[in-house]
């Protein structure tokens, strides 16, 4: 391939990833993805202290621990339901006040985020209860079945109303687009009370929602109504294809596909973990929340930043301690010396771009092997059990083992986050010793070239 053609396929691949993050969904999802991260860990804080004895699993500890901290479990479960519990509005509503900012601030529409929220919470709670069509009336779902209880139609469990929790998060999506695509077409064919500009600004915001608000409400009944008439609701319809995805997700093949994916568009400089957890945080929110009810999803939490790519994209921890302290090279050695505390908490810019690896087709193969081999070790450690699975998040940058043991509570996490990190650098090694022999000798060859003039 020439370089022209080389060159042609890099800007193609620049410009179509770049149109894709640049679209409004793309950008309020990350908004709602970011929103999220503190609820998440703060939820996994309680959990973490609702589990302690199984993360600690010492002769004695459990009797201890029930005497003491075991005595306010409830309580810790309290402050897991406030957060993990309500995940699909924190998220889903994000990313509708998220949507409506975009909007009106590209097409100057006078929306107001705020407004949207509120239409948002409104329309999402339309499609919260259970209803069916029985004897020619809609009527509310009822069940007091031990592993069903469903009450005027909300289906309630330990973690508070089930629906809200993320299990909701797919149809909190759908309904947080329809609520920003009937507000914003009620604005922009002016279907709005106006009011005096005498009108103190919160008395006019209020006013001016009430017909997009009142048209949301309509749309999103009779989308219900027609779902419920034909047997289901939009939560079963969304079921069908979310729940293939997040299939797919789960298998070491579709893992795989994930990691190949950010790496491959990493090397072209464009940053594939921000684009591909477009895709994929709604499923990994969703699957943990399922592990604490009993689930056993891979897939869930943090599994990336915890056992593939440690150090950073890449899987480059093993690079950055191998290159401060063993490489040749002045120039790689420098630049471990700048990576190496970064690397610790999972940020490697300084060798994505100073080594570079970016379009380095030197470094091309182990900065997708790397991680694509400890994808494979985390999955098959987690497969066959000898990993427990995954019910926290832990925060990103979280050093190697801590993020390990954070996200499964279990000293085995730990190991096994250590192991994928060695075993990265394994594939790394041959590669970037070889690199620094390279440009050793170019080192070397300039000097004596120096000394020569």
């Amino acid at each position: 391939m020439s370089s022209e053609s080389t060159g042609s396929f890099k800007d193609r691949m620049i410009n179509l990833a770049g149109k894709f993050a640049a679209t409004r969904f793309v950008r309020a999802i990350m908004d709602a993805g970011y929103s999220v991260i503190p609820f998440t860990i703060i939820g996994s804080i309680f959990l973490i202290l609702n589990v302690l004895p199984q993360a600690f699993p010492i002769p004695g500890f459990a009797a201890v621990y029930a005497n003491s901290l075991g005595r306010f479990s409830n309580l810790f479960q309290a402050g897991y339901n406030a957060t993990m519990g309500i995940l699909a509005l924190i998220f889903a509503g994000q990313f509708t006040f998220s949507y409506t900012k975009i909007y009106a601030k590209e097409e100057n529409l006078n929306l107001v985020p705020l407004n949207a929220l509120f239409m948002f919470l409104m329309a999402f709670f339309i499609t919260v209860p259970q209803l069916i069509w029985k004897n020619g009336v809609i009527q509310f779902q009822q069940s007091l079945k031990p592993d069903n209880i469903i009450g005027g139609g909300y289906a309630v469990s330990t973690s508070g109303i089930t629906r809200i929790a993320a299990v909701g998060i797919f149809t909190g999506l759908v309904v947080g687009w329809v609520t920003v695509q009937v507000y914003r077409f009620t604005v922009k064919h002016n279907w709005q009370i106006k009011m005096p500009e005498s009108v103190p600004a919160g008395v006019s915001n209020s006013f001016s929602s009430l017909i997009p608000g009142a048209c949301v409400a309509i749309v999103v009944s009779v989308l219900n109504l027609a779902l419920v008439l034909a047997g289901t609701d939009i939560f079963k319809v969304l079921y069908i294809p979310f729940s293939f995805i997040s299939d797919i997700t789960n298998t070491w093949w579709g893992f795989l596909i994930i990691i190949f994916l950010i790496h491959f568009l990493w090397w072209f400089g464009i940053h594939g973990a921000t684009i591909m957890s477009s895709f994929y945080t709604p499923i990994i929110l969703a699957n943990m929340a399922a592990n604490v009810k009993g689930a056993d999803n891979f897939f869930a939490g943090d599994p990336l930043n915890a056992f593939v790519i440690i150090g950073g994209s890449g899987a480059t921890l093993g690079v950055a301690i191998w290159l401060a302290f063993f490489s040749r090279s002045a120039q790689l050695k420098e630049i471990g010396k700048v990576e190496l505390v970064p690397a610790i908490f999972n940020i490697n810019e300084p060798i994505l771009f100073g080594l570079p690896i970016v379009y380095n087709v030197d470094l091309f193969i182990p900065f997708l092997g790397a991680p694509l081999v400890s994808g494979l070790v985390s999955y098959f450690a987690f497969t066959s059990k000898l990993v427990p699975k995954i019910i926290t998040q832990q925060p990103w940058p979280t050093p190697v083992g801590l993020s390990g043991f954070i996200g499964t509570a279990s000293w085995r996490g730990a190991v096994l986050s250590i192991v994928c990190a060695i075993v990265a650098f394994l594939v790394w090694f041959p590669f970037i010793k070889r690199y620094d022999n390279r440009l050793l000798k170019q080192e070397q060859e300039a000097e004596a070239a120096a000394k020569r003039a």
